[in-house]
C-alpha cells in the first residue's frame, strides 16, 4: 500500500529479518519542496539529510548520533510513533493506489473526484475503539478473505461476519483501526472474477462494542488507582515523622526520667515525658514526692537558661560590634572608590578617555555612590539604635529613691522565695528518707500493700455508690413531686370542664323559656284579637285562589319543619313552583294568619333569627 505525499520522492518500507519488504508497511511519499519534512524523514533513517544539490538542509545534524538535535528521536515501544507510519493528516493529498491480495483486488475509488479522500467516518470514535464496522463486502467472501484484507492493518483479535454482507473486526491494538479506515471507499473483487456476487465496495467505521469499553474503564480506573497509589505514597513521603509513644509511670521509669532531668541534653526530652505524665494523670500521693522532685529539678534549669541566654545577647553584641566595624571599613573602601571616580571625571583625566569609557565610567560611579548610600543608612540605623537602647538604659540607671526602695523589697520578696524553695525542697528530702525507711522497716510482704490498694478502691467503690443512690433518691422525690402536680393539673382541667358543661346546660334552658314566653304572648294576641272584634266584622286573610294555594302549601312544607324555617326558606321552595313569588307579600299572608303560622325568635345576640313555624293544630283548639 503506497500512500504519495506528493510528486516522485518515496520512502520504501524496511526490509524485515530475510531481506524482504513488509507488506504491512507502507511506503510515504515525500515532497521535495518541504525541507523540514525531508530533513524528518532522513534524520529518523540516521541519515544527514542533504538535498539534491548536495547542500545540508539541516545544519544541527549530529554525525556521531546520526540524528539531527532538535528532532526527537523516534520510541519503537510506542505503536503510534514506531517503525509504522504515523496517521496521515487529513490535509495532505492522499494518492490511493490498486491493493494487490492474494485473493482479491482492491481498487481506489474513482480518481476523478478531486484528492480522493477517505471516506469520513459516520460517527464519532467510542473511547477505546479497537472494533471496525466493515460494510460491503461481497456475498461470497470468507473469513479468510477478510483476514487477508484487514490483516496486514494490525492483529486481528476477533471477526463476527454477518448474512447480509457486513461484519466486525475487532482488532488487538487501537491504532490499527486508524489503518482500517483507510480502506473505506476501495472497491474489492475476488479473482478475476465478473460475477456481482465476487464484488464490492468497501465502508469502514467506528463500531461501538461492550468489550473495547469494559477494557477502557478498565484501563482508566488502574490508571486512577495507580495515580491514587501515587498521590499517597507522596503524602507519607511529606507527612512528618510521628513522635514516639511516652511509657507510662512506674518507679523504674521515674528513676531514670529523674536522671533525665538532670542532664542538660537530654532535658527537653524528659520534660516532655513528664508533661504527659502530669496530663494523664499518673499522680497519686504515694508518688506525689517522687513528681515534686523532678518538678523542682526542672525548676533548677531555669538558671541555667538565663545564663545561657545572657552569653548568647553577649556573643549577640560581639557580633553586632564586630558588624559595624566591617561595615565602617567597608564604607571608608566605597568612599575611596567614589573618591577615584571623581578624580577620574575632572577635566585634566577625563578628556583622555574615549566615549564608550565615559560611559561605562558614569554608570560604575552611579552604582558606586547608590551601594555606598545604602550601607551609609544601614549604619546609621544601627547608631540610631545603639543611641536608643544607651538612653533607655540611662533612665534605667537614674531611678528616683521610691524605684530604689521598690527594688530593694523585690530584691528581698526574691530571697524569701529562694529562701521558701529551699525550705520545700529539704522538706521533701526529709519525706523521700522517711519513705525509705519505713519501706525498709517494713517487713511485710508485698501483699498487704495490693490489700490496702484494692480496700481503697472499694472504699472509693463505696463512696461512689451512696453518692448514685443519693441521686437515686432524689430523682425519685422530683419524681412523685412532678406526678403529683400532674394529678393537680387533671383535676383542674376536669372542674373547668363540669363548670363549662354546666354553662352551656343553663345557656339551653335560658333559650327554652324565651321561645315558650314568645309563644305565649303570640297566643294572647290571638285571643285578644278575637274577642275584641265580632266573626262577621272580620276581614278575611286570604284574598284570593292564589294566596288560598300558597297557604296549603307553606303548611304542608312546615308541617315537614317541626323547628320552623325562615321566610328565605320558604320563599326559596315557593320559587321553584313559581319564580314570580315575592317574599315580601308571603310574610305578609303569614303575619295575617297568626292561628296558622307563627313567628319565633331562635339564636342570642349576632346569630339572632327568625323562623315560621306551623301551629294550625293549636290554634284551631284557640278558635
Amino acid at each position: 500500500m503506497n500512500f504519495c505525499l506528493g510528486p516522485h520522492w518515496t520512502l520504501e518500507s524496511p526490509l524485515d529479518m530475510d531481506g524482504n519488504r513488509n507488506p504491512t508497511m507502507d511506503s510515504v511519499t515525500i515532497p521535495m519542496s518541504d525541507h523540514n519534512a525531508w530533513a524528518t524523514a532522513m534524520s529518523n533513517l540516521g541519515m544527514a539529510p542533504i538535498s539534491m544539490t548536495g547542500q545540508q538542509l539541516m545544519p544541527d545534524f549530529d554525525p556521531s548520533l546520526r540524528l539531527m538535535t532538535g528532532i526527537a528521536p523516534i520510541n519503537p515501544m510506542i505503536p503510534s510513533r514506531g517503525l509504522a507510519p504515523p496517521p496521515l493528516s487529513q490535509d495532505v493529498p492522499v494518492v490511493k493506489e490498486i491493493i494487490h491480495c492474494k485473493s482479491c483486488t482492491l481498487f481506489p475509488p474513482n480518481p476523478s473526484k478531486s484528492y480522493n479522500l477517505p471516506c469520513p467516518a459516520t460517527r464519532e470514535r467510542p473511547p477505546g475503539c479497537k472494533t471496525v464496522f466493515v460494510g460491503g463486502l461481497p456475498e461470497n467472501a470468507t473469513e479468510q478473505l477478510i483476514v487477508e484484507v484487514f490483516g496486514q492493518c494490525g492483529d486481528i483479535a476477533a471477526i463476527r461476519k454477518s448474512k447480509k454482507n457486513f461484519c466486525h473486526i475487532r482488532f488487538a491494538e487501537e491504532f490499527t483501526v486508524d489503518k482500517a479506515l483507510l480502506l473505506s471507499g476501495y472497491r474489492i473483487r475476488l479473482g478475476s472474477s465478473t460475477d456481482k456476487k465476487d464484488s464490492g465496495s468497501l465502508h469502514v467505521d467506528f463500531a461501538q462494542a461492550r468489550d473495547d469499553l469494559y477494557e477502557w474503564e478498565c484501563h482508566q480506573r488502574m490508571l486512577a488507582r495507580e495515580e491514587r497509589h501515587r498521590r499517597k505514597m507522596e503524602e507519607d513521603r511529606l507527612r512528618p515523622p510521628s513522635p514516639p509513644p511516652i511509657v507510662h509511670y512506674s518507679e523504674h521509669e521515674c528513676s531514670q526520667l529523674g536522671d533525665k532531668i538532670k542532664d542538660d541534653s537530654r532535658f527537653a526530652e524528659a520534660v516532655r515525658v513528664l508533661l504527659t505524665w502530669l496530663e494523664r494523670g499518673e499522680v497519686n500521693r504515694r508518688n506525689a514526692n517522687n513528681f515534686y522532685s523532678m518538678i523542682q529539678s526542672s525548676n533548677s534549669h531555669i538558671r541555667r537558661l538565663m545564663t545561657e541566654k545572657s552569653q548568647h545577647e553577649k556573643e549577640m553584641e560581639e557580633a553586632k560590634d564586630k558588624f559595624k566595624t566591617a561595615l565602617s571599613g567597608i564604607l571608608a573602601q566605597f568612599e575611596q572608590i567614589v573618591s577615584v571616580f571623581h578624580a577620574a571625571s575632572k577635566q585634566k583625566a577625563w578628556d583622555h578617555f574615549s566615549k564608550a569609557q565615559r560611559k561605562n565610567l558614569d554608570m560604575w560611579c552611579k552604582q558606586a555612590e547608590e551601594i555606598r548610600n545604602m550601607h551609609n543608612e544601614q549604619l546609621m540605623g544601627i547608631r540610631g539604635e545603639e543611641e536608643m537602647e544607651m538612653s533607655d538604659d540611662d533612665m534605667e540607671d537614674a531611678p528616683d529613691s521610691k524605684d530604689s526602695e521598690d527594688s530593694g523589697v523585690s530584691q528581698a520578696e526574691a530571697l524569701k522565695e529562694e529562701n521558701d524553695s529551699l525550705r520545700c525542697q529539704l522538706d521533701a528530702y526529709r519525706n523521700e528518707v522517711e519513705l525509705l525507711k519505713q519501706e525498709q522497716g517494713n517487713n511485710q510482704p508485698m501483699r498487704s500493700e495490693e490489700d490496702n490498694t484494692h480496700t481503697q478502691q472499694l472504699h472509693f467503690l463505696q463512696q461512689a455508690l451512696q453518692g448514685m443512690q443519693k441521686q437515686l433518691l432524689r430523682m425519685r422525690e422530683e419524681l412523685k413531686q412532678r406526678e403529683a402536680e400532674l394529678e393537680r393539673s387533671i383535676e383542674d382541667k376536669q372542674l373547668l370542664k363540669n363548670h363549662i358543661d354546666k354553662l352551656k346546660v343553663e345557656l339551653q334552658n335560658l333559650q327554652t323559656h324565651m321561645h315558650k314566653d314568645v309563644t305565649a304572648s303570640a297566643v294572647v294576641s290571638c285571643s285578644q284579637e278575637k274577642e275584641g272584634l265580632p266573626e262577621k266584622n272580620q276581614p278575611s286573610p286570604v284574598h284570593s285562589e292564589t294566596d288560598a294555594l300558597l297557604v296549603g302549601i307553606i303548611s304542608t312544607f312546615l308541617h315537614v319543619h317541626p323547628f320552623g324555617a325562615s321566610i328565605e326558606y320558604i320563599c326559596s321552595y315557593l320559587q321553584r313552583l313559581d319564580t314570580k313569588i315575592n317574599p315580601s307579600k308571603v310574610e305578609a299572608l303569614l303575619s295575617r294568619l297568626p292561628c296558622t303560622f307563627r313567628k319565633e325568635l331562635t339564636g342570642v345576640g349576632a346569630s339572632l333569627e327568625k323562623r315560621w313555624s306551623f301551629c294550625g293544630f293549636q290554634g284551631i283548639k284557640s278558635i
